[in-house]
């Protein structure tokens, strides 16, 4: 192993956004008991650092590989196509709109089943954005439009999280 592999090198995947979770995992448990730092405890402690070191790029990479924004964003990246979402925050106006209408719709919201749909409306959109970013990266190898696509999913995460924040409120 070489610690300046791609994370998909690394854990022996293809570098595609559509995986095999359960090889994925797999391969990870895998790595995991070769280069579990007890493993190398007669060693001595040099050789404990080495396998520490392991351990935390192997967990690191399966972390950015089983999350699909962040397995997407790292395709992009891989790929020249920064995804910038601190500087680049640029959006179509059809989903700054429909942002917008979400916003409302949870500050209008009075009890849990209009949160529920809320959240059903979001769900469907984010299943339908990954399908389409899936396409755009594996089919097209468009990596600048799916960094586009992976900033608008930014997004959509991060309201999904502020109607689990106010589901939680309303007692769920």
């Amino acid at each position: 192993m070489n610690l300046a592999s791609t994370d998909f090198e690394l854990l022996a995947i293809a570098p595609r956004f559509a995986l095999d979770r359960d090889a994925l995992d797999t391969r990870w448990r895998t790595l995991q008991t070769e280069v579990h730092p007890d493993k190398f405890a007669v060693e001595g402690a040099a050789a404990q650092r080495v396998a520490m070191q392991w351990a935390v790029r192997v967990n690191e990479a399966y972390q950015r590989l089983k999350d699909p924004v962040r397995r997407a964003a790292y395709l992009c990246e891989l790929n020249g196509a920064a995804i910038e979402a601190e500087n680049n925050t640029a959006m179509p106006t059809a989903f700054l709109m429909q942002q917008m209408e979400w916003r409302e719709a949870l500050d209008d919201a009075r009890d849990i089943d209009d949160v529920d749909q809320l959240l059903q409306q979001v769900t469907d959109h984010r299943r339908a954005a990954l399908a389409q970013l899936e396409a755009t990266l594996d089919r097209d190898h468009d990596f600048i439009a799916a960094a586009q696509q992976v900033r608008a999913l930014m997004f959509v995460e991060r309201f999904a999280h502020d109607i689990d924040a106010r589901l939680e409120a309303l007692g769920q």
